[in-house]
């Protein structure tokens, strides 16, 4: 605090004592002036003053921020937080076994929520956590709970339970509307301040230097195609001089232009986006020209949703174009939306290569699906596809209104480059899916390409003389209706990069089909953590307990973070997977029956539908490749992001994890889902393969009385690695134990690979009495 003012903590502005809120950046004066020393305060080590939820040290008496005194518990049982006003009660904890409500049944008040990161009480007006800016939607462990030895009861933890933080899921609308409103309060300042100053917005966090365009300048010396950053209105358009530039003009597919960039996978994610205008602009939280040159862009980045904030300065070549992707008609939200895509990321570079799924995921924070096209390779176990399903899945996603993407020539696919040009196609390109129609028996899937221009030239393409048969011909051969498919299907004549397609010859050319289940009435919750690297560190591994009061639909989506924010040589994607148990009891130390898990695959984000009975039911996240390598501590370890969509509202909490619960997670899985196969007398072996991207191998000892030793040889797989740091092990099994004997993942997710098990033996070497310890 100065003589004359304060000075904002995010931005350093200097501000009149008068103000309550940064001028500039919209930060708040007590962020700013308060004694930071009681943000790191513990629970069990302070009080939270009911008027302004600060948390104070537990000898002082009266708040230190405004100056109320604290309240006498009036019941040593039961720790209460009153707020004197309206005699609500914000949090109400249990301390005995015996007055042990569950914690899915503690009482809030709806008009505050608590920061999972900080634990500070934010008005339910706000999205963005007042201290430490943690969104509402998003659980995280808390930095005083994170470990096993620090079990101490708090007002959201409960210490029978081991209960480090719970939260409820919201109407992803309302969540929107919020965030929105917040992000719009900050851009206001930022405007009011730049109209005030009478200057233009410059972001100097992705200032307009060759860093913001590449991972690393001194690479692309001679690359010149970015010769200046110019403003809207010091572009060169084709578009007549005499028509101004707008944000919008009834956004249409038609409109993007890809640039140099190789970014269209998310192109054709926007191309499809803006079949709903309605859509587009909910990701334009700045949807008018802003004479400040001032936007706000709402993006899901790694499942985690932000608004970006970007200046009006595109990277243009030394004509004055713009170099990279484009709107038509002098649109600003193409080239605005990838600008923000690529703050995000680091810098435009991040963009190249991708799939379309990422795009959808990225623009919507709506759940994907990827459906795949081609059967797997034999070595990996994996079902043959069904058409007839793949086909039914098309149909209802249309229906139902959600996104669709494709991915062509992608994949483990053999493509021959000449062959795919000569019918129109692009392998390793990405397209958008407009529609799926199924007229008497004929299929068809309409597409588009990105780049505005070369389509398809097989059957039902636009020059098609399948198109031009007479009406009876086709009744005969297809079984048409009345009126001809031309007139049916392309009601205003052919378009440049928009094609019909036969559904057979999508199955032969493109790899998969990505679905984005975009919905409105939708609730969800979303969960940080990491994935440690090893065994024995299980009190970092983030364990979701859930509750389903009424029979729900859900989707999960578990994604890696920051996998962009590297050049594709230095990636190192994870083998993710989801596994969801169902426990009768939270104090039940078994895991409980499997329900459902995603496949395991090398990829930015996994995810499965499940539909619920009410119950609780436990998730756990899990990754295996990152294991046996350099990463030692837990600020190294790679973080990921569970996001969870519901039809109907979910109460959710994270749980301190048993010892045990990570072997035993794997053996259930293993034993539910994998093949059994008896060995020797005494022994059985389980592997999992399908759905796996490699290989797990669990074997039970069946003697009462004797350990068996177990040597698994795996030395003949390929492109593989091992959690045991080793193809070859050596186990001794004590009796009546199931063990895992070694996780087996593919090293690339692109990359082909093979397991084998050349030998699985066992014998029995002593009773345990004789073993020596360790």
């Amino acid at each position: 605090m100065l003589s004359n003012g304060w000075t904002c903590i995010k931005c350093t502005l200097i501000n009149s004592l008068n103000d309550n809120y940064c001028t500039a950046c919209g930060g708040s004066k007590l962020n700013s002036t308060t004694d930071k020393n009681y943000l790191t305060l513990k629970p069990n080590e302070s009080w939270v003053c009911s008027r302004c939820t600060l948390r104070n040290a537990i000898d002082s008496t009266k708040c230190s921020a405004c100056n109320h005194k604290r309240q006498d518990l009036r019941n040593s049982s039961i720790a209460i937080i009153e707020d004197e006003d309206d005699d609500d009660i914000l949090l109400v904890r249990p301390t005995t076994s015996a007055d042990n409500v569950h914690r899915r049944d503690l009482t809030r008040n709806k008009s505050q929520w608590e920061c999972s990161a900080c634990t500070f009480l934010n008005p339910s007006a706000r999205y963005s956590c007042e201290i430490c800016q943690q969104s509402r939607s998003v659980l995280t462990l808390r930095p005083d709970s994170a470990h096993l030895n620090t079990r101490t009861p708090t007002p959201q933890c409960d210490s029978n339970t081991n209960t480090l933080c719970h939260g409820e899921s919201e109407l992803m609308e309302t969540l929107r509307r919020i965030e929105e409103n917040e992000a719009r309060n900050r851009w206001e300042h930022i405007v009011h301040f730049c109209s005030k100053s009478k200057i233009n917005f410059v972001d100097d966090s992705f200032p307009p230097l060759p860093k913001s365009l590449y991972y690393n300048t001194e690479d692309i010396a001679n690359n010149h195609n970015v010769t200046q950053w110019l403003r809207p209105k010091d572009i060169r358009s084709d578009a007549i001089s005499s028509v101004k530039w707008a944000v919008f003009r009834t956004p249409m597919p038609s409109d993007i232009s890809q640039g140099i960039l190789g970014n269209c996978w998310f192109l054709s994610a926007l191309a499809v986006l803006a079949e709903r205008p309605d859509l587009v602009k909910r990701v334009m939280v700045t949807r008018d020209i802003c004479p400040e040159g001032a936007y706000q862009v709402r993006l899901c980045k790694d499942g985690k949703w932000t608004t970006v904030l970007v200046d009006d300065l595109l990277p243009c070549d030394s004509r004055g174009h713009l170099v990279y992707s484009q709107a038509k008609r002098k649109q600003l939200w193409v080239p605005l939306i990838e600008k923000a895509l690529a703050k995000l990321h680091g810098c435009y570079e991040a963009l190249v290569s991708g799939r379309a799924i990422e795009g959808l995921s990225t623009l919507t924070g709506a759940p994907c699906e990827s459906i795949p096209l081609q059967s797997s390779t034999p070595s990996s176990n994996e079902e043959g596809i069904d058409e007839d399903l793949i086909w039914a899945q098309l149909l209802s996603s249309r229906t139902a209104g959600f996104l669709m993407g494709a991915s062509c020539g992608g994949g483990n696919m053999q493509v021959n480059d000449t062959e795919y040009h000569a019918v129109g196609l692009r392998p390793r390109h990405a397209y958008s899916v407009l529609d799926v129609q199924d007229i008497d028996g004929i299929r068809l899937v309409r597409l588009r390409n990105p780049w505005g221009h070369f389509s398809w030239k097989g059957d039902w393409s636009d020059t098609s003389s399948l198109w031009t048969q007479p009406l009876r011909e086709q009744l005969m051969v297809h079984g048409a209706s009345e009126g001809s498919l031309r007139e049916q299907l392309m009601v205003h004549g052919a378009s440049e990069g928009v094609f019909w397609m036969p559904f057979n010859d999508v199955l032969k050319y493109f790899d998969c089909i990505d679905i984005c289940k975009v919905r409105s009435d939708w609730n969800e919750i979303r969960l940080q953590g990491v994935l440690p690297s090893n065994a024995l560190d299980v009190e970092n591994l983030a364990i979701v307990e859930f509750t389903v009061v009424e029979a729900t639909e859900l989707e999960f989506s578990l994604f890696q973070e920051g996998q962009r924010s590297a050049e594709r040589s230095q990636r190192s994607q994870l083998d993710l997977c989801v596994v969801i148990f169902k426990t009768g009891n939270p104090s039940n130390e078994s895991v409980g029956k499997l329900v459902k898990h995603s496949k395991r695959q090398v990829r930015g984000f996994v995810g499965c539908h499940v539909m619920f009975e009410p119950g609780v039911y436990l998730i756990i996240c899990l990754a295996f490749n990152h294991w046996q390598t350099s990463i030692e501590s837990v600020e190294q370890y790679p973080k990921f992001l569970l996001a969870m969509h519901s039809s109907k509202r979910l109460l959710v909490e994270t749980v301190l994890p048993q010892t045990f619960i990570l072997a035993d997670a794997i053996i259930n899985l293993t034993l539910s889902k994998g093949q059994r196969h008896e060995g020797r007398e005494g022994m059985t072996a389980y592997y999992l393969t399908k759905g796996w991207a490699g290989l797990v191998v669990v074997v039970e000892n069946r003697f009462p009385d004797r350990c068996i030793q177990v040597i698994c040889d795996c030395s003949e797989s390929v492109n593989v690695v091992s959690t045991r740091a080793t193809l070859r092990t050596v186990d001794s099994i004590p009796p009546l134990h199931r063990q895992v004997i070694i996780v087996l993942t593919q090293l690339e997710g692109s990359g082909g690979f093979s397991y084998s098990v050349a030998d699985c033996v066992a014998q029995s070497i002593c009773s345990p009495e004789v073993l020596t310890p360790g």
